[in-house]
């Protein structure tokens, strides 16, 4: 796997060469369902999320807010915290509307009723920040999952880094995505 340096930064390459732009339609919001752990958090995250306002709980399904009440919303796993799934399934946090699976916190943050977002690793997806010679290693993960939104990625030429240029800024900065974005092969 090819990988590039920017600053402190390491980014596996594909994250450079690869389009995407999430298609909601197409994959009902799978990624708040797939797979058996939640989100990624960082120590803030799961400080904000342990304990949600009543507002962002009076948002979830019913099963989702007795899960919490019985199991908490935040789980530590190999020394990583991650927001509490259903049963090993979708996030405390999801909720579906007209047959998508969306993100409560999100959607109170963007309604204004918290003052934080969905956990930073959920706006990244599909990267993620692992670790590789004590810094920060940036990996594309390519999962079927996404397919659509790797098609409609192509087909609309959204460059990833472009798609998710919004978290990264808050990450590491605008001057250094614009550093990342200077990697890429030019158009021909």
């Amino acid at each position: 796997m090819a990988m590039i340096s920017v600053g402190e930064v390491l980014v596996d390459r594909d994250i450079l060469e690869s389009f995407f732009s999430c298609d909601l339609e197409a994959c009902k919001g799978c990624c708040c369902v797939e797979g058996e752990l939640g989100a990624p958090l960082t120590p803030e995250e799961a400080r904000q999320l342990e304990h949600p306002p009543g507002e962002l709980l009076r948002m979830l399904p019913d099963k989702e807010a007795q899960w919490i009440a019985r199991h908490g919303t935040v789980e530590l796993y190999q020394g990583t915290l991650y927001t509490r799934t259903v049963g090993s399934r979708e996030c405390v946090f999801s909720l579906e509307r007209e047959g998508i699976t969306l993100c409560a916190v999100e959607i109170a943050y963007r309604e204004g009723i918290i003052g934080f977002n969905k956990p930073i690793s959920c706006r990244l997806f599909p990267i993620r920040v692992r670790k590789k010679f004590g810094l920060p290693y940036l990996v594309y993960e390519r999962h079927s999952m996404c397919r659509s939104a790797r098609r409609l990625g192509g087909e609309l030429q959204k460059p990833l880094v472009d798609y998710l240029f919004a978290p990264l800024e808050e990450l590491y900065g605008r001057e250094w995505v614009e550093s990342l974005a200077a990697f890429r092969k030019p158009s021909s």
